[in-house]
C-alpha cells in the first residue's frame, strides 16, 4: 500500500472526507517528515505550524458536524514562496523581501483556502523566480531528492522536491519559462502549465507586492503526484479574476478523446536546433513506442512551427516582460551595453527594446498561434521534452550567461537549453501537462510535455491519465519512506 504521505492529493482528499484519517493526523505526518527530511533537502523554507494546526482542528470539527468546506477539505499543502499567503512570510527569494508578510492572499491562494486547504508552509525558489535552479541568499540551495548533488529545478523547485519527497499533499507553482514543468520533470512529479489567462495571477512576486498588472507569458498552475491532482487543481484555480467574474465564466471543454487509440498524437522528441540528451530521448522514445503498441497512431514528422523561429520570438517577448521588473541600475547597465556586439542569449538589446519591437514580436506570436491552431485541427496532443537533459548538477555561477550544460558530451549554453523547448509552449500561451514516464539509465526521472490546444487543458490532463495507466506514474525516490505504510 502507498504510504499516506505519498498518496495523491485526490486520494488524500477522499480519505479525509471519509474520515480514514483526520486533517490533524495528516498535518502532523507531513510536519514530522519535514523535520526529518527537510534538513537534507531545504525545500520547505517557511513553516506556519500553529496556524495550520488551528485550521486542521477546525476542519476536523467542521467535518464532524457534517460540514464540508470544499474539495480540499483539511488537506495540508505548501505553496511556492513566490505566491503571497496572508500571514505567512512570502519572499520570492528576494533579499529585500526577506521579512515580507502579506496582509492578503493571492487570488489563487484564496481559492485554495476556500476549497478547504490547510497551508502549512512555503517552498523555495530562486531570486525573483528567475532561474532553473532553486537557490537564493535568504534560504540557500534546495536539493533534488533523487540525487542531492543535483537541482530539483526552478523556479518551482522547492514545490516539486516537496512533492517528490512526500513533504506535502499538494502544491501551487508558477511558470513563465518552464518553472512548473522543468522541476516536475527533474523530480518525477506532475505539473500543469495552464492556458494563459485562465488562472488569475494577482499576488505573484514578481511583480513587486501589490502589483495589479498581468505578466505576459506567465501562468500559475497545480503540481501533484497524479494527473487527477492536475484536474482537481484546475477545477479550483481556474476562472475569472474577481474583478471580471461579474461578466464572464470559464467552461473548459472535456478531453478530445478518452482512449489512447482515439487520440491523434504528434511526437516531436528531438530537433537539430536544440538536441536532446540520449538518455532522456531513449525514455521518451520508449514511451512513444508503448503508446503505439497500445493501438494509438503517432505522427512523428508533423511540426507546427520551427523551433529556432519560435525561440527567437519567445526571447523577445520574455525579455520584454523581464525589463518591466528590472531595477533602474540593472536597466541602466543594459542601456549602456545595447550597442555592443555580444554573443548572448539574452542580449541587452532584448531588455532595452522599444515598444514597437515588442509589438512586432507580439504580431509574430499571433501568427504562430494561428499555425498552432491549424496544427491542432489534425492533432489532439503534441508530445515533446521540456529541457534537453535530466536534472543537472548544482551550478551557482553568478552570471547565468556563463553557465554551461552538457548534452551528449557537448558543452552548450545553459540559458538556451533551459528556454528553447519550454518557450515553445509559453510563447503561444498553450496548456501543457508534464507527466513522469520513466528514468534514465543513471536513475534520474524523465517527464514529457503533453501539449494541447489553447483552452483545452483537460485534453492534456486526460491524456496524462491514460499515459499513467499505460506506463505507471509517480514513484517515490529511494530512502524517503521511513514510517510504516498506512
Amino acid at each position: 500500500m502507498t504510504h499516506i504521505a505519498f498518496r495523491s492529493a485526490s486520494e488524500l482528499a477522499k480519505a479525509l472526507r471519509n474520515k480514514e484519517i483526520s486533517s490533524r493526523e495528516l498535518l502532523e505526518e507531513y510536519l514530522s517528515r519535514v523535520a526529518r527530511f527537510n534538513p537534507g533537502l531545504n525545500t520547505v523554507v517557511t513553516l506556519a505550524e500553529e496556524e495550520a494546526r488551528r485550521r486542521a482542528l477546525a476542519a476536523d470539527e467542521a467535518l464532524a458536524r457534517g460540514e464540508l468546506w470544499g474539495p480540499l477539505h483539511g488537506l495540508p499543502m505548501t505553496v511556492k514562496d513566490a505566491i503571497e499567503t496572508a500571514g505567512i512570510r512570502t519572499t520570492g527569494g528576494v533579499p529585500e523581501l526577506a521579512e515580507h508578510v502579506p496582509d492578503t492572499d493571492a487570488d489563487t491562494v484564496a481559492r485554495l483556502r476556500k476549497a478547504g486547504a490547510v497551508i502549512f508552509g512555503k517552498t523555495n525558489v530562486p531570486v525573483g523566480s528567475t532561474d532553473w535552479q532553486s537557490f537564493n541568499p535568504i534560504f540557500g540551495c534546495t536539493n533534488n531528492p533523487w540525487n542531492v548533488d543535483r537541482t530539483p529545478g526552478g523556479s518551482s523547485g522547492g514545490s516539486a522536491a516537496a512533492l517528490a519527497a512526500g513533504l506535502a499533499g499538494f502544491e501551487l507553482g508558477s511558470d513563465i519559462a518552464g518553472s512548473i514543468r522543468t522541476p516536475a520533470h527533474y523530480c518525477g512529479v506532475y505539473g500543469l502549465k495552464a492556458s494563459h489567462g485562465i488562472i488569475p495571477a494577482h499576488g505573484h512576486i514578481p511583480p513587486s507586492p501589490g502589483g495589479l498588472g498581468e505578466m505576459d507569458l506567465a501562468v500559475l498552475g497545480p503540481m501533484g503526484r497524479s494527473p487527477e491532482d492536475l484536474d482537481l487543481g484546475l477545477d479550483i484555480l481556474s476562472g475569472a479574476a474577481p474583478e471580471r467574474a461579474v461578466a464572464w465564466r470559464l467552461e473548459l471543454p472535456p478531453p478530445r478523446a478518452t482512449s489512447l487509440a482515439d487520440f491523434r498524437i504528434a511526437a516531436w522528441l528531438d530537433d537539430p536546433y536544440c538536441t536532446v540528451d540520449r538518455e532522456v530521448l531513449e525514455v521518451m522514445q520508449d514511451a512513444v513506442e508503448a503508446i503505439r503498441k497500445a493501438g494509438a497512431k503517432v505522427d512523428d514528422t508533423a511540426r507546427p512551427v520551427g523551433l529556432e523561429e519560435s525561440h527567437r520570438v519567445y526571447l523577445g517577448l520574455l525579455m520584454g516582460v523581464g525589463a518591466g521588473v528590472l531595477g533602474d541600475e540593472e536597466f541602466g547597465a543594459a542601456l549602456a551595453m545595447e550597442a555592443e556586439e555580444i554573443d548572448a542569449v539574452f542580449h541587452p538589446r532584448l531588455v532595452t527594446q522599444r515598444a514597437r519591437d515588442w509589438h512586432r514580436y507580439d504580431e509574430e506570436r499571433h501568427r504562430i498561434r494561428a499555425r498552432w491552431a491549424e496544427f491542432f485541427k489534425d492533432h489532439d496532443v503534441l508530445l515533446c521534452p521540456v529541457v534537453p537533459t535530466a536534472a543537472i548538477p548544482h551550478d551557482h555561477t553568478p552570471e547565468q550567461e556563463d553557465r554551461r550544460t552538457t548534452v551528449n558530451g557537448e558543452t552548450r549554453s545553459y540559458l538556451s537549453d533551459m528556454t528553447t523547448w519550454s518557450g515553445l509552449i509559453n510563447m503561444p500561451l498553450l496548456p501543457s501537462a508534464m507527466a513522469p514516464i520513466g528514468r534514465t539509465r543513471s536513475g534520474l526521472p524523465v517527464g514529457i510535455q503533453i501539449v494541447a490546444p489553447y483552452l483545452e487543458d483537460r485534453t492534456a490532463t486526460g491524456f496524462a491519465r491514460l499515459l499513467r495507466d499505460l506506463l505507471g506514474g509517480f514513484q517515490p525516490p529511494p530512502g524517503y519512506a521511513h514510517h510504516e505504510a498506512r
